[in-house]
């Protein structure tokens, strides 16, 4: 049996059709080709061709005619579309041109990094000219680093090695710096959040060493699709982005994918309710074995996407046992995840590339652009996160003409169940918009200290596009920096970038310690505002799917002490937070229901106690006091103000107010951190039925990283596309009160909190009269596209 007439018995079996919400069948593209920019040295064409590259795509044409004409540019278009080349002939050109022109490679990873560089040397071998392509990263030996700040025309990193390595040792690298041409970052929509902030700071940084050896470089940066992928860029890299990039030599955005595409099948699959009132379903692990094994068994070449260490291991298991039956040796089924040797990676992706491995089970660490060929089924356990990532995944299967499969199988998370019941959401336009700000205070202060560390500040100079002469008066203040003659220079022993994460906004972090191991061994950190969640005395701590207890918080030295265990529960404490407006920025009418508004929160938090909930059914089944001090935190919210009639109208209509709140609370957070692609513990949401700033019933949405990072305000612009794809939501969730997916479970927020939640959304859309409307049935099948 082949693959469609494997997807003609799954269109007619009726047990696997009652799970299935939609199934969309996205037709064949055929290419669309472009003739080679007329700028573009011959050489780099003649040996193209010889690779088998006769024209180029239309995207691949035109982001590199922007390059050699001297612009930035952005390509956000699908996973392996040819990306590579808008950015290796651009730099290869700039190199055979002048043999002393550099540039720089950024990766998000370790493993995307060698698999491009192996790529370069396959150009520069068939090109048979001196130019030279190194990594440099915490791997690389001593030895090497040497010669790769001397003589590497194309240094290939990553942003952390870039912050610690690289730039406060600008002196050690005059050669690349004095010549940089190009700066390609790769994975652009990887970089949002706090990430993506302390990156767009540390590339401020890069653009500053440059201009000071007298370099202005180009970017050339590639991403998944998004909404907004020509703003993040411009932010990240701080290239204006302008309307008539032509004539301002501003930053360009590529997006028409001129790649071939064969026929897609793409399946949302639900596993069946089996506790309606907790929101649980069939284990989704469970149901991408069986789904796996049926395609498994028709020979075709699959991966299986698992979101953490252990569920790969679990499925890589039970795939080995189904592919023996059908023929199938073990070690044609392969895992992929972190804490693989980089040797046995290189194999599988080799295996892959040459057929030789018929199936992967991998985590999302081959999401990312690894060239590992094309497959032809992919199926996730469990939505990626970000409808960004979800079609990087998706994007892994079909060759560029043949027919492909991918089958997204839900938990019963949240965000799932939002993506499972709305896969319009998911089909249509991404309406993710990536969200970074560099100005956070906290991470600009931490990114400013780096800076003056690398080259004193000037009394009036910019960093990035605004003055920051009152941050270096206050460090000034601070004696961490010095001013003498118009010029601040950095007055410490040691260099700051050390100490700062460019995965946290607060500048101080919990160590966690593995005391399993003799002396001890550092498994990771975390911010103290996450730290007196997750690692409080007696909390169970999940690391890359291992159960840790933690033993001891020493809070003063920021250590935690944790034990490797298994146990059948987690931990979740409950933090008592007082929120105080202090000043709103902006504000607005909300259509039929109250206001909207968006500014700036002071946080008291202090956590209090914590609960042991039981693994699969979610009881509680123990609970515990918490001993830390409380600590206070100023970040970006937005808040809801509703109208002073609508404690009065609830009523009349049978409904609690503070249930309606609690639930909406619950069900916004989930909708709106899918919307803004942000983690759901960087995003968070409190109620209240009468708030002291607004002296009204009032929901917050507020972002959980000192200072901000956007979140907040890009909620207050999607307000009404978040808040009606709210309403959808609850209204087509199956269970009948309340559960986890909708507006929370009804022991923690009350039986009316649907039914209460539903009405204000509604109220709010149009729907005026005091009557909760009549919830819409769950869909009764699915569409056929």
């Amino acid at each position: 049996m082949n693959l469609a007439q494997l997807l003609g018995r799954l269109r007619v079996d009726d047990r696997f059709l009652r799970n299935v919400t939609r199934w969309e069948t996205l037709p064949a593209q055929p290419a669309r080709h472009a003739p080679w920019p007329d700028a573009l040295d011959q050489r780099l064409v003649d040996v193209m061709r010889r690779r088998g590259v006769e024209k180029l795509f239309s995207h691949q044409a035109e982001a590199i005619a922007h390059a050699l004409d001297g612009r930035s540019v952005v390509v956000p278009t699908p996973t392996a579309s040819g990306k590579t080349l808008c950015y290796n002939l651009p730099v290869f050109h700039a190199i055979l041109q002048d043999p002393e022109a550099r540039a720089l490679y950024l990766f998000p990873t370790k493993a995307l990094s060698q698999d491009q560089m192996h790529e370069a040397h396959e150009v520069v071998r068939d090109l048979g000219v001196d130019i030279k392509v190194h990594t440099f990263d915490g791997d690389t030996p001593e030895t090497a680093r040497r010669a790769i700040r001397s003589s590497g025309h194309i240094v290939v990193t990553n942003p952390d090695m870039l912050h610690q390595g690289i730039l406060p040792h600008h002196t050690l690298w005059v050669k690349l710096f004095e010549n940089l041409r190009y700066v390609v970052v790769d994975e652009v929509h990887q970089y949002r959040g706090v990430f993506g902030s302390h990156v767009a700071n540390v590339l401020r940084r890069l653009k500053r060493i440059a201009a000071f050896y007298g370099a202005r470089p180009q970017f050339v940066c590639c991403s998944a699709t998004i909404a907004n992928p020509g703003e993040l860029a411009s932010q990240l890299v701080g290239e204006d982005l302008d309307a008539d990039a032509v004539a301002a030599k501003g930053m360009a955005v590529v997006a028409d994918n001129g790649a071939p595409r064969g026929e897609k099948h793409f399946i949302f699959y639900n596993p069946p309710v089996v506790n309606a009132e907790l929101g649980i379903r069939r284990s989704a692990v469970k149901e991408t074995r069986v789904i796996a094994e049926r395609f498994l068994s028709t020979g075709v070449q699959m991966i299986v996407f698992a979101r953490s260490r252990m569920r790969v291991e679990l499925l890589l298991t039970y795939l080995e046992k189904a592919g023996r039956k059908v023929g199938i040796k073990s070690g044609d089924v392969r895992g992929y995840r972190g804490g693989y040797l980089p040797n046995e990676r290189r194999a599988i992706e080799q295996g892959l590339r040459d057929g030789s491995v018929r199936a992967v089970v991998s985590t999302n660490a081959l999401e990312l652009g690894i060239d590992i060929g094309r497959l032809d089924v992919c199926v996730m356990c469990g939505y990626a996160g970000t409808v960004a990532s979800t079609w990087q995944q998706a994007g892994r299967a079909g060759r560029r003409n043949d027919l492909s499969a991918v089958v997204l199988v839900g938990t019963s998370s949240p965000a799932d169940q939002y993506i499972l019941g709305n896969p319009d959401y998911f089909l249509k336009r991404s309406p993710e918009h990536a969200t970074i700000d560099p100005e956070n205070l906290v991470i600009l202060m931490s990114q400013i200290k780096c800076a003056a560390f690398e080259l004193p500040f000037r009394a009036e100079e910019e960093f990035g596009q605004r003055r920051v002469t009152e941050v270096l008066d206050y460090l000034a203040g601070e004696r961490v920096l010095h001013e003498a003659d118009g010029r601040y220079h950095w007055m410490a022993d040691t260099y700051p970038a050390e100490d700062v994460s460019l995965r946290s906004a607060a500048p101080d972090n919990v160590v966690i310690v593995d005391q399993s191991i003799p002396g001890g061994r550092i498994i990771g950190e975390m911010d103290l505002f996450s730290a007196q969640e997750m690692l409080h005395d007696e909390a169970i701590y999940i690391h890359g799917a291992q159960q840790y207890h933690v033993d001891k918080l020493d809070w003063e030295r920021r250590k935690a002490y944790v034990q490797p265990v298994k146990v059948d529960y987690y931990t979740d404490a409950q933090r008592k937070v007082e929120l105080k407006t202090l000043d709103a920025d902006d504000g607005r009418p909300d259509a039929h229901v109250g206001e909207l508004s968006v500014g700036e929160i002071g946080l008291v938090n202090k956590v209090t106690v914590y609960k042991k909930i039981k693994l699969g059914t979610h009881e509680n089944v123990g609970a515990g006091k918490i001993h830390l001090p409380e600590m206070e935190m100023h970040t970006t919210s937005v808040w809801w103000q509703l109208p002073d009639e609508i404690p009065a109208a609830m009523t009349a209509a049978g409904l609690d107010l503070g249930d309606a709140l609690k639930g909406l609370a619950h069900l916004l957070g989930t909708v709106a951190s899918v919307f803004v692609m942000a983690d759901s513990s960087d995003l968070r949401a409190q109620a209240m039925v009468r708030a002291p700033f607004t002296d009204a019933p009032t929901l917050y949405l507020y972002d959980a990283i000192p200072g901000g990072v956007g979140f907040a305000r890009r909620i207050f612009e999607q307000w009404v596309d978040i808040r009606r794809a709210a309403l959808e939501h609850v209204a087509r969730c199956p269970c009948h009160g309340g559960c986890p997916s909708c507006v929370g479970a009804v022991v923690e927020t009350g039986d009316r909190a649907k039914a209460g939640a539903a009405w204000l959304l509604a109220r709010a859309d149009g729907a005026i009269g005091q009557k909760a409307p009549a919830p819409l049935p769950p869909p009764g099948g699915f569409s056929l596209n």
